[in-house]
């Protein structure tokens, strides 16, 4: 099924409430592991994210038209490379930071996404380069995110780490993205997210290895809970997600991403325990959305 330009904005709105409701399901995750006592090491998040992203890959193959097909005619390096930059190296990213961090703050920070795809693009992707007035918008952005981490507001732990490491996730996702358009040359977008969920969440779970003998303590009921709504979403999100960068380009489609932070943080402020935000999220959030929204209208004006 095709989706129309005007239909665009609600399909990636889907996107953006799933991704969204990530934040405080792997918060609630952690809430359980701390509440029974279990340590949140790396090698215990790195089994969590492995097996769900093995598992939303499996999923998606199983319901692609020719993923056998599709990965005999792919090369195989830009594929990893896809699967290591939008699953295994953004996870491991994402996962960290949200252990350190607040899912409000990290929410905000999925922002920097599209930016990155700006700043990307031109190098990888031979598009534009962003003009003066780009330029300037791109830099308030920066400021609002130096705002927002000064003044994150109640339970955001360690704001600097998790800032780091949230920008590190995004940049990752971002060339995992740009990778994902030599791929589609010769793959389906659902088999190409597939193959790059369930390679990457394999990945991930052999860095875990050294948690598999804890995997009954690891996945309570409600864990098991979550982590099947996780693997949902990612197999949702990041199928619908995919399909669109087969349609518009990547320009087009990281002006819609402010849609995300929004999401996120406002799903985080409702659902998370604890976490309340501060002036710094609420004043430095409104800049990088506003950013993001005028990037977005430059972008599409140029495009036009």
């Amino acid at each position: 099924m095709k989706i129309s330009s005007r239909l665009l904005p609600f399909a990636v709105l889907l996107v953006s409430l799933l991704w969204g409701s990530a934040f405080p399901a792997i918060k609630g995750i952690y809430a359980q592991w701390e509440m029974l006592g279990v340590e949140q090491t790396m090698e215990n998040r790195l089994l969590l994210a492995g097996l769900r992203f093995a598992v939303a890959g499996l999923i998606l193959l199983f319901l692609a038209k020719q993923p056998l097909k599709d990965f005999k005619a792919t090369p195989k390096w830009p594929l990893l490379g896809f699967a290591l930059g939008q699953t295994y190296f953004q996870y491991i990213l994402f996962y960290t930071a949200l252990s350190v961090s607040s899912a409000v703050l990290g929410g905000l920070l999925t922002g920097l996404g599209s930016i990155w795809w700006l700043l990307l693009a031109p190098l990888m992707l031979k598009t534009p380069w962003p003009n003066l007035k780009q330029w300037a918008l791109i830099s308030l952005a920066f400021v609002g995110v130096i705002i927002a981490v000064y003044r994150p507001g109640a339970g955001s732990g360690n704001p600097v780490m998790g800032a780091t490491l949230f920008a590190g996730c995004t940049l990752s996702g971002a060339l995992g993205l740009i990778i994902l358009n030599k791929v589609l040359k010769t793959m389906g977008a659902r088999s190409a997210t597939g193959w790059g969920l369930l390679i990457g969440g394999v990945l991930l779970t052999l860095t875990g290895f050294q948690a598999w003998g804890d995997l009954a303590q690891l996945f309570p009921l409600k864990v098991i809970g979550y982590s099947i709504y996780l693997v949902i979403v990612s197999a949702v999100g990041f199928s619908v997600w995919n399909y669109l960068t087969s349609l518009f380009s990547v320009n087009l489609l990281a002006g819609y991403r402010f849609f995300i932070p929004v999401c996120a943080v406002v799903l985080s402020t409702l659902l998370v325990e604890g976490e309340t935000p501060g002036v710094g999220i609420w004043l430095g959030g409104s800049l990088v959305v506003i950013s993001l929204i005028i990037l977005h209208r430059e972008q599409h004006s140029a495009d036009n």
